[in-house]
């Protein structure tokens, strides 16, 4: 699998190099994060709503939560069954047409009768709402090798502010017009966005066509044919832990005394974080100028600092907002830096790339999720916050003993370009 892998890496990547050496414009870079953040928030419209919509379906709030949990469970699933599509299917095609499903689900989700038919809409939802991992390595392939890194950051960030911002914006459409008016919204938003991109993504020059059971199969041989990837998802899905860990457990923070906040107040904290994404954006260019490896190091030490001011400060709502934008910008620092480092590899490969990253990144989000509630009940905050530093210095010490090979790769990147 690992020759066959390389063999097409050989036969794809001098065209590959030769595509689209116009670059990213900054309205396409713009467009692209925009199109991402809005695909992406569509997994989390639920989250703020479960007692609403089960309370709207006379369901418990227990079972309530199978919304997210069905919805996350069809992202998997599309990420590896459509994700891997984007190295061999022309995507002007494919993007805009995985968008327009998406509204459909969305639809469905709006007009869902009972539980039960909500349930399979969003796990299409889940499913159909990947274009956002589709349009990352896209724009990794039209930007040139010397903007790649700030390209890829913006479009990082976009999908990260669409994360954030999806929760405060569900709860407060829902407010006005209830639970199915967000879905109804996102529906129309989707449908607008698929047009536009129709329209302006370029046409890119047929690829080698690779048989899907052959396509999937190599998102494995891709992983193991490069160690770097291997080093890299793991720092990866350590940070990406410690990012769901934090904010689940800051949920549980606020939301008990001497706090006590609502959901809307707690969202409005959570849009502090909106300043940390917009800030980590810059760190795609550190990338570009080699920074690689010792940013990547310098963040992962920030999101220490960020974590024991957030553990000290617990009762001073200044302090954690503080603690807020910085973990953010450095945890939003670590994964673009992750992920552009990837997405440099194999440019015959980067949709595959992207696939195996999302995936860990995935694994190690739900893992966070289930150890902040662990946490929670054993120590509190203190018990959580400990549990997210002891996963950042293991990075840490994952990053210590592999920074030489990591840097040999960005080197290795940048000569190839």
């Amino acid at each position: 699998m690992g020759s066959a892998l390389s063999s097409d890496a050989v036969m794809g990547s001098g065209q590959l190099q030769r595509e689209h050496t116009s670059g990213m414009s900054r309205g396409l870079t713009l467009l692209f994060a925009i199109a991402g953040g809005a695909a992406v928030g569509n997994l989390y419209w639920a989250g703020p709503l479960l007692s609403d919509i089960g309370e709207s379906l006379d369901v418990s709030d227990g079972q309530a939560g199978l919304l997210v949990t069905v919805t996350q469970i069809g992202y998997a699933v599309g990420i590896f069954l459509v994700v891997p599509l984007g190295d061999t299917v022309n995507r002007r095609r494919l993007i805009p047409s995985i968008m327009l499903c998406s509204a459909a689900a969305l639809v469905a989700c709006a007009a869902a009768p009972n539980f039960a038919v909500l349930l399979v809409a969003l796990a299409a939802l889940g499913l159909t709402t990947v274009s956002a991992q589709l349009l990352t390595p896209l724009a990794g392939d039209l930007a040139r090798d010397e903007q790649r890194g700030r390209v890829l950051g913006t479009v990082v960030s976009g999908l990260i502010i669409g994360i954030l911002l999806s929760r405060t914006v569900s709860g407060f459409v829902a407010d006005a017009f209830g639970w199915r008016a967000i879905y109804l919204a996102a529906a129309v938003l989707m449908t607008l966005l698929a047009i536009v991109l129709i329209v302006v993504l370029p046409t890119a020059p047929e690829r080698p066509a690779i048989g899907y059971r052959r396509l999937l199969l190599s998102v494995f041989g891709a992983v193991r044919q490069h160690k770097t990837v291997r080093v890299t998802m793991i720092i990866g899905m350590a940070a990406f832990a410690v990012f769901t860990m934090f904010w689940t457990g800051l949920t549980f923070l606020l939301s008990s005394p001497p706090f006590s906040y609502s959901v809307n107040q707690i969202g409005l904290v959570g849009l502090v974080g909106l300043a940390g994404a917009v800030a980590a954006r810059r760190a795609g260019a550190l990338y570009d100028r080699g920074l690689s490896v010792p940013a990547t190091g310098i963040a992962l030490v920030l999101t220490l600092v960020a974590l024991a001011f957030a553990g000290f400060g617990a009762q001073s709502i200044v302090v954690i907002i503080g603690s807020v934008l910085l973990f953010d910008v450095a945890i939003q620092m670590v994964n673009i830096l992750n992920q552009t480092r990837i997405l440099s590899i194999d440019p015959t490969a980067r949709s595959r790339l992207n696939t195996a990253f999302v995936t860990v990144n995935f694994v190690g989000g739900a893992f966070g999720s289930a150890l902040a509630g662990i946490l929670w009940q054993v120590g509190g905050w203190s018990a959580l916050v400990w549990g997210a530093a002891a996963l950042i210095v293991s990075a840490s010490a994952v990053w210590l003993g592999y920074r030489g090979l990591l840097t040999g790769t960005v080197e290795s990147a940048a000569a190839k370009g």
